[in-house]
């Protein structure tokens, strides 16, 4: 086992980690901005290193900083968290490199799920149901008007090196197509400097499912069943629960099985998110997380595992503690991701917390970062803190996360809270009838 383990993140997902390592009996080793010296993960981590200034292409960002902060310290291993270089295969080569272990997958399973057509066609080759698309990039609009002629409309165009909803644009018909084709590669190539698309069916109404998996590279692998994270705005996920309103315990077998197979048969090692679109009882692959998500407390809460203690567990070369026969879903469990973000327009609103109270009680937890008199810097994510409930069944979590807003305090700044006020009051809410565009319709009819 590791004896000293260094954090290459932030906020609430950095003192996740924190806590994980310390009930381990780990050391651990934080990283920070001059923008983060007061921050609440400095402050509970053994040590700290200051590794640049506010950007973070000068300090999270930055691999030769982050390796320094280990020779200097002397950790042995590195957890990156998620975002930042969570699944950048370039920085899992150069730390091995160096002799530092990096907890999470290998470069090789990073590089092919984050390439979004490479991870496509690995998905089919293993069995796991897929959207049926362009086969590989389409690399002009005589291709693409092909594609929309063999698979029909509606369809999206997807940047291979995509996220955030970024280089993603939808072509209801054959006239649609051409702007849509043009204006997704001209935003591939301005955020990811990749201008290469693939186009897929667009499902009209589907929910956002994803399987969590694990494996621990010695092909042995489990599933977690499943999270639903179908309330979005601009393809970024606002409230995720488990287990899924829509999922069944047979559905739940059955897809969590072929995901945990085909993780097993590829030896793939750490935690992972095989995300798909639902529609019709059918799934379709949309994309591989090689990393932890930052909803990963919903699964906890209904299986009782600390997936940041196996992370390290695989990490330092053991096997699976767990195994599919034990792994039962008990109880619901839900998330409400907090954002300082002023409403109703969602504009990030940095500043000062003069209060912070967390609510408490049976089936409460919040993964935050802040404290009263904190100074929340604008260089980063606007996400400030993760409510999670748990609770015997879903009408009683969804009680407990009414009763949790209700206690929560974060005065001094604007936050997206009452947002959450609002939704959990609405008959499709509480009858878990939603889809991935449900939320942003809501929001215009407002």
């Amino acid at each position: 086992m590791f004896k000293k383990v260094l954090i290459a993140n932030r906020g609430e997902i950095a003192l996740r980690v924190i806590r994980a390592c310390k009930e381990m009996g780990i050391s651990t080793v934080a990283v920070h901005s001059t923008a983060d010296m007061d921050a609440m993960h400095v402050r509970m981590a053994d040590e700290s290193v200051c590794i640049g200034p506010p950007p973070s292409n000068k300090s999270y960002l930055s691999i030769p900083a982050i390796i320094s902060a280990c020779e200097v310290t002397g950790a042995e291993a590195i957890h990156p968290g998620y975002g930042f270089l969570s699944e950048n295969s370039n920085f899992v080569d150069i730390i091995n490199d160096h002799g530092i272990q990096f907890i999470g997958p290998t470069a090789e399973h990073i590089r092919i799920m984050g390439d979004k057509i490479t991870a496509k066609e690995t998905m089919k080759a293993l069995k796991v149901p897929c959207v049926p698309g362009s086969d590989g990039s389409v690399n002009s609009l005589e291709v693409a008007m092909n594609v929309g002629q063999n698979i029909g409309y509606p369809l999206i165009v997807k940047a291979t090196a995509g996220g955030g909803g970024r280089g993603m644009k939808v072509a209801n018909n054959k006239d649609d197509l051409e702007n849509a084709f043009l204006t997704a590669r001209s935003e591939a190539n301005s955020a990811f400097g990749n201008d290469e698309v693939y186009i897929e069916r667009y499902l009209t109404n589907p929910r956002h499912i994803e399987i969590q998996v694990f494996g621990d590279g010695k092909g042995n692998a489990i599933h977690l069943g499943e999270r639903d994270c179908s309330l979005q705005r601009r393809h970024q996920k606002v409230l995720e629960e488990a287990p899924g309103p829509s999922i069944s315990a047979e559905v739940r077998e059955y897809i969590g099985n072929i995901c945990s197979k085909a993780v097993a048969s590829i030896n793939y090692a750490g935690a992972g998110t095989i995300e798909f679109l639902y529609e019709n009882n059918e799934f379709y692959f949309i994309e591989m997380n090689t990393r932890l998500q930052v909803e990963h407390p919903v699964t906890e809460a209904i299986y009782g595992v600390d997936l940041v203690r196996e992370q390290i567990r695989i990490a330092s070369g053991f096997e699976l503690s767990l195994n599919q026969n034990e792994l039962h879903p008990n109880g619901h469990a839900i998330e409400a991701r907090i954002n300082a973000e002023t409403l109703p327009n969602f504009i990030p609103n940095p500043g000062t917390v003069t209060m912070f109270h967390a609510p408490g009680g049976l089936g409460v937890r919040i993964d935050s970062n802040l404290y009263s008199g904190y100074q929340i810097p604008p260089h980063y994510d606007s996400l400030i803190g993760k409510l999670i409930v748990h609770g015997r069944d879903r009408k009683e979590a969804m009680e407990r996360l009414k009763r949790s807003l209700d206690e929560l305090i974060i005065d001094g700044i604007d936050t997206t809270t009452d947002l959450f006020h609002d939704l959990l009051k609405n008959k499709d809410i509480i009858d878990g009838n939603y889809n991935i565009h449900w939320l942003e319709n809501w929001l215009l009819d407002k």
